[in-house]
């Protein structure tokens, strides 16, 4: 496959820097995207490229995003730190489809990933971008998951990390991973954007490489979510794709993917996007709706600690995406987020609560009659189930009257003496 001229161009004015050049915004302030001159490849030779590699079993490739290489990042294999991401499976939605009255409903868990979440598929990218920039350092703020993702790559490719997460707002199964894996973790006053702004500003002073989403190369990586999901599904393409949203990376990513297939002519179909925001972190869905100015949102709240960010770096990215697909932007308050998850995870599947956004978001928009009964639809899982166990456990035993949520659908635990006839009666024999 021959390879293809790459550049990167500003999302707001259309600048182009250099693929080299080590940067994150253009002069004017706004994101970059990593841009490919498609015109000299052949969608069919891609496409088959990519099929023919599928169920490797070692070897760059067999990970399920350098699978896609092509698209991903042109880098050797030397600079490539890789954990075998991706390879997550596609699940049919089961007695959840059901509840939010969808027929034809699967769930990409992104939970499947090494670390648990869809941020290793970002963080491959990331990480062998700063292999060749020379990095020896990374950092990145973090409401979690990115910290877990980061720490793990910086580890095994020998490499520092540090961490800026919001004081007292992090989920502790994702501090876990962070400290276990090495990263040096700092604890701000404030909440995940000051960390955002904070770390911006010391990547920037003492010349360390920055691993948020803000980094082109990190959407790259992210890219292969939908690479691999139409590949599970023979390249039949759905008619929706539902996203929960945070910092927005994940819709931004996959928008992107969509445009490049369609531009090289692998798919002609356009799934519709869907971004899900937490009604206390929306600043994307106030936008949509209120057909008003990008505007920040100021202490955002949401059990949701994955998405619980009020000014996401990729706003405009996704913003793209959407309007591209022809989808749209929803919200979902506290309460449909944590009976959504109690749905999820009792049909089998389980996922942290901002993955269940997706769920939530898929059953409004089909109650709205937005998305039919009968469309294809795939909501992405974003962490996994055991990366937030005190919201679990919290709702189960119906602990989080605080926060405003009821435990609808709560199993709670039963306190019995040791005795068989106390089974007896706890199980109605």
């Amino acid at each position: 496959m021959r390879k293809t001229e790459s550049f990167l161009q500003c999302v707001r004015c259309s600048r182009t820097y250099d693929i080299g050049q080590l940067r994150y915004t253009c002069d004017c302030g706004g994101v970059l995207d990593v841009k490919r001159d498609l015109s000299k490849i052949d969608g069919g030779e891609l496409k088959a490229l990519w099929e023919k590699r599928w169920g490797m079993k070692r070897g760059i490739e067999s990970s399920g995003v350098w699978r896609y290489r092509e698209l991903v990042l042109d880098a050797p294999d030397d600079k490539i730190v890789t954990r075998q991401e991706g390879n997550t499976r596609l699940y049919p939605a089961g007695s959840a489809g059901t509840w939010a009255g969808l027929s034809n409903l699967y769930f990409k868990h992104e939970g499947e990933n090494p670390t648990g979440s869809f941020k290793d598929r970002g963080m491959t990218c990331g990480a062998s971008a700063a292999k060749l920039f020379h990095a020896k350092t990374v950092a990145c703020a973090s409401t979690g998951n990115t910290s877990a993702s980061m720490a793990s790559y910086a580890a095994v490719s020998g490499m520092k990390s540090v961490i800026f997460i919001p004081e007292g707002k992090i989920a502790y199964g994702k501090l876990a991973q962070a400290l276990a894996y090495g990263g040096i973790t700092l604890q701000i006053s404030g909440n995940f954007d000051d960390a955002m702004s904070l770390v911006q500003d010391v990547c920037h002073e003492l010349g360390i490489y920055l691993l948020n989403s803000i980094n082109p190369f990190r959407i790259e990586g992210q890219k292969a979510i939908t690479f691999e999901t139409l590949q599970q599904l023979d390249w039949e393409v759905p008619d929706w794709f539902v996203i929960p949203g945070g910092n927005l990376g994940n819709s931004s990513a996959m928008g992107k993917a969509l445009m490049e297939l369609h531009e090289l002519g692998i798919i002609s179909k356009i799934p519709k996007i869907a971004v899900i925001q937490a009604a206390g972190a929306n600043p994307l869905y106030k936008m949509w709706t209120q057909h008003t100015p990008y505007e920040a949102v100021r202490n955002p709240e949401t059990i949701a600690t994955a998405i619980k960010i009020g000014n996401p770096v990729s706003w405009e990215k996704s913003l793209r995406a959407v309007k591209w697909s022809g989808g749209t932007v929803e919200q979902v308050t506290e309460q449909e987020i944590m009976d959504a998850k109690a749905k999820l995870d009792a049909a089998g599947i389980g996922a942290e609560p901002a993955s269940c956004c997706s769920l939530a978001g898929a059953k409004k928009l089909a109650d709205a009659g937005v998305i039919k009964p009968e469309e294809k639809v795939v909501g992405i899982l974003t962490g996994n189930i055991l990366k937030d166990p005190d919201a679990v456990i919290g709702y189960h035993q119906d602990q989080l009257g605080k926060m405003g949520i009821k435990g609808t659908f709560a199993n709670r635990p039963v306190q019995i003496p040791p005795t068989l006839e106390a089974v007896k009666k706890a199980l109605g024999c």
